[in-house]
């Protein structure tokens, strides 16, 4: 991996400054170069402190002091955070996917979930939880394991319920503040040592003690690493353990466990250690360094240093010591300290609260920027460099160094390129050549793709990815990919890098065409990007072939640029493909294609009958006797039962399931469905002889049709099957019936004597009249007695109207209640009020 250079303008340091070597005036080339990780990272630790870090290949994943874990690419630009608690993240643990993340914190919290899945674990203990670490192959339905360390080690594994289930493995030492998962061996340490446990034969298989115990554990904590499946690196204090796990020879197991652990290399270093990491045979040792001030003889944080060391069996050789300036040094302690790799790559990273620094091995052109650096050569000019390539024409990687010494000079540039052209080594100035700033002529662009395209498929396809478009004649090139295609007209590498040289050249078809040829995935993403709707019109079965599901929703989306007619005819010829559409498209919308409905029925009976009823029951546009058609030439029982019921036919309907499908239960629930005397009546008829669906009526029939019709019918002397059991339950339904209707007549006595007594209370009330106090119906007037007590003869009803008693007519023996005339009238219309005073 190639990084960008730092820059002073975002507060990085240049490699001179970043680290110093223990001798200023040292002639010896360091071993590592660095670089501070910028972009998100700065804006991170800007406001918040790194608490800890893993790495895997892919992706970084942070944690910080308030409670955040942040996902970084290389580079420490921000991909994706989660808020997991209020307080410090202790420790993230990745499984070796990259798709599983651990994570705990000071407050106790655990969570283990995936990133790309749902799957979760969260739970909250009553203690800080110092580390956890996931199986290395946790992505495994069989590895579904981590640890989690506060107070006690715990073990916890998911069962085939999918259930967690949790064991300690180890307590009563303190505190476990360090783990290391690799392979089936977990290294852990507490307050007393370092301790191995083979999860395979649930043994704990060693415990190698600390040397220094006058050493606080908390602040000067234990630094573990693997270096293989059976190489552990411990670090504690000064001390520095290199251990080897071996099996254990049949003849001496006895009860001991299968393997046992032997340390190969034991030796002290100068300083209190951080962070261990290997590195091929060697070591990298970061360490937390204390110097005595010279001025006031106190002791005060100096920089941390990180060394390269050769372990011996007791003592070790120092190969590089760089001391690094990270932000913030003087305040930190040796706990803040972290040292992280990614094994593939090479890659340290020194994690300190306020500073990520990256530190990588140099290689043969940081060499000869150190040579140059150094003035190792008296070089004066630009030709006695190119005489010092031309005699050194062995080592091309010397060459790349005109990247630096040519700048933006683009005939001298050009005049370097043909001479690695005289010596047959175009490929090796390819990466490094100019691509803006300066552009060279197209003709040393097509230079190099010819010479690719020649002997290298493959680097030509990346150059074509790589370098802009316009760098070159995009004809030209095209030509020559199409006379090699002549040649080898299958083959993937060209046919795809033919297709995006077309797309530069925006010739959309033919990039189109080579892209669905290829099933390349792109090809959606070509069509919508550049709305090339109208090419693929007659290319839709070719679609369709390459991803049905993609092809039909880009399809269904975009049915204003391509319409469903248009879709139907082309794929006319391929049957299973028009059910596909049609089915997606009737999916989403019950009424769009209404004019395919008829079609679709002998689709779906051909291609996916397991649909066909539920598309009969939500098509209110399919012809009904042509479905009947097509399911009865089939032999469809159940959807000819379904559409001879719909047509009104449900005679047939049960004919048809007593007859084909022998099923008294769905004939049963059909004539429920129903709800029809005649067609129980057909029911029991044809059942009548047949002893199992007397069973089967007799279990189910109480509650719908009168069970003494049934029982009549059974002839004298038949062997019915569990009789006993059906009367019983038939017994048992009538009686649940009796005793809920007088559930419900109690319940509705209740109810209407409540109501009645309410009503009582309601007309007893006296009436406030706020209409007058005229007679309204003849509208003479009804003065009150001032004398409250004494009687008088007026006439109020509920509605507040006003009679005199005299003036309302007698009630008769037929009807004795009296209604009030006026709202009376209102319901008998105009003069009915007058008519019944007549009488």
């Amino acid at each position: 991996r190639i990084y960008p250079p730092v820059q002073e303008t975002d507060m990085s340091l240049r490699l001179s400054s970043l680290f110093s070597m223990q001798e200023e005036e040292s002639e010896e080339e360091p071993k590592l170069k660095y670089e501070r990780l910028s972009n998100g990272v700065t804006e991170i630790l800007q406001k918040d402190a790194a608490s800890c870090m893993t790495v895997h290949d892919k992706f970084l994943a942070l944690g910080t002091h308030y409670g955040k874990v942040y996902l970084l690419d290389v580079q420490g630009n921000i991909t994706q955070k989660f808020d997991v608690s209020p307080v410090k993240i202790n420790q993230v643990s990745l499984d070796e996917s990259g798709e599983h993340m651990g994570v705990c914190a000071e407050d106790g919290k655990v969570q283990v979930f995936g990133l790309y899945s749902g799957e979760e674990f969260h739970e909250t203990f009553d203690c800080p939880i110092k580390i956890i670490a996931v199986h290395p192959h946790f992505v495994r339905s069989s590895c579904k394991q981590f640890v989690t360390g506060g107070k006690k080690l715990l073990l916890f594994e998911r069962s085939w319920m999918s259930r967690w289930k949790s064991s300690v493995l180890h307590e009563g030492e303190g505190n476990i503040r360090s783990v290391k998962w690799r392979g089936h061996l977990i290294a852990w340490a507490n307050n007393m040592g370092v301790k191995i446990f083979d999860i395979t034969s649930k043994q704990r298989i060693t415990n190698v003690p600390r040397d220094d115990i006058s050493l606080r554990p908390d602040m000067y904590p234990c630094s573990l690493c693997w270096k293989d499946n059976v190489t552990l690196i411990i670090g504690w204090g000064t001390s520095v353990k290199i251990c080897s796990v071996k099996e254990r020879h049949a003849s001496e197991m006895r009860d001991l466990p299968s393997r046992y652990v032997e340390i190969v290399s034991q030796f002290e270093t100068e300083f209190y250690i951080s962070g261990l990491a290997p590195l091929c045979d060697q070591l990298v040792v970061l360490s937390y360094v204390k110097e005595v001030s010279e001025k006031t003889e106190r002791e005060y944080c100096a920089r941390p240093r990180l060394d390269i060391i050769q372990p011996l069996s007791e003592t070790c050789e120092e190969i590089s010591s760089d001391a690094l300036t990270v932000r913030g040094f003087q305040e930190n302690e040796c706990r803040d300290y972290h040292l992280e790799y990614s094994e593939g790559e090479s890659l340290f990273y020194i994690v300190s609260p306020r500073d990520v620094v990256v530190a990588k091995e140099r290689d043969q052109d940081d060499h000869i920027d150190w040579l140059l650096e150094k003035k190792k050569y008296e070089i004066s000019n630009i030709k006695r460099i190119k005489a010092f390539f031309a005699i050194n024409l062995s080592c091309w990687s010397t060459r790349i160094k005109c990247q630096k010494i040519l700048g933006k000079n683009a005939a001298l540039w050009e005049y370097e390129v043909y001479k690695f052209k005289e010596i047959g080594q175009l490929k090796a100035i390819s990466p490094y050549l100019p691509r803006g700033d300066p552009v060279l002529k197209p003709l040393i662009y097509e230079m190099i793709l010819h010479e690719f395209l020649e002997s290298d498929y493959e680097g030509f396809a990346t150059l074509i990815r790589e370098w802009p478009g316009d760098l070159y004649n995009n004809s030209v090139i095209v030509q020559a990919v199409r006379d090699h295609l002549k040649k080898d007209s299958q083959n993937r590498t060209l046919l795809k890098t033919l297709a995006e040289l077309y797309t530069y050249d925006k010739n959309y078809g033919n990039a189109l065409e080579i892209y669905l040829t290829l099933r390349h995935k792109d090809v959606f993403q070509l069509i919508h990007k550049h709305n090339l709707f109208s090419s693929i019109k007659d290319k839709i079965v070719l679609l369709m072939d390459f991803d049905s599901e993609k092809a039909v929703d880009m399809l269904l989306d975009n049915e204003d640029k391509i319409s469903i007619k248009k879709v139907v005819e082309e794929l006319e010829d391929r049957p299973e493909l028009q059910h596909v559409y049609l089915h997606k498209l009737f999916k989403r919308d019950h009424h769009k294609g209404q004019r395919y409905h008829e079609k679709q029925i002998s689709l779906y009976a051909e291609f996916d009958r397991p649909n066909l009823l539920p598309f009969l029951r939500d098509s209110i546009h399919c012809p009904l006797e042509k479905a009947l058609e097509i399911c009865q030439q089939r032999n469809f029982v159940e959807e000819t039962v379904y559409l001879l019921s719909r047509m009104g036919n449900s005679r047939s309907a049960l004919k048809m399931i007593m007859e084909e499908l022998h099923d008294v239960d769905k004939a049963i629930e059909f004539a429920k469905e129903q709800d029809d005397a005649e067609l129980w009546e057909d029911l029991i008829l044809y059942s009548i002889d047949k002893p199992p669906f007397i069973t089967g009526l007799l279990n189910n029939i109480g509650t719908h049709v009168d069970p003494i019709l049934l029982i009549h019918r059974i002839k004298e002397g038949m062997e019915i099957p569990n009789l006993r059991d059906s009367l019983v339950k038939i017994l048992q339904d009538y009686n649940l019936q009796i005793l809920l209707r007088e559930g419900c007549k109690k319940i509705l006595v209740a109810d209407s004597l409540s109501l009645l007594k309410k009503m009582h209370r309601t007309q007893m009330k006296g009436i406030l009249n706020h209409i007058g106090t005229a007679c309204l119906l003849f509208f003479l007037p009804c003065p009150l007695p001032l004398d409250a007590a004494k009687p008088f003869s007026m006439v109020v009803f509920h509605c507040r109207h006003m009679f005199h008693k005299e003036c309302l007519p007698v009630p008769s023996m037929t009807s004795p209640a009296q209604f009030c005339n006026i709202c009376s009238a209102k319901h008998r219309g105009p003069g009915s009020a007058i008519l019944e005073m007549k009488k």
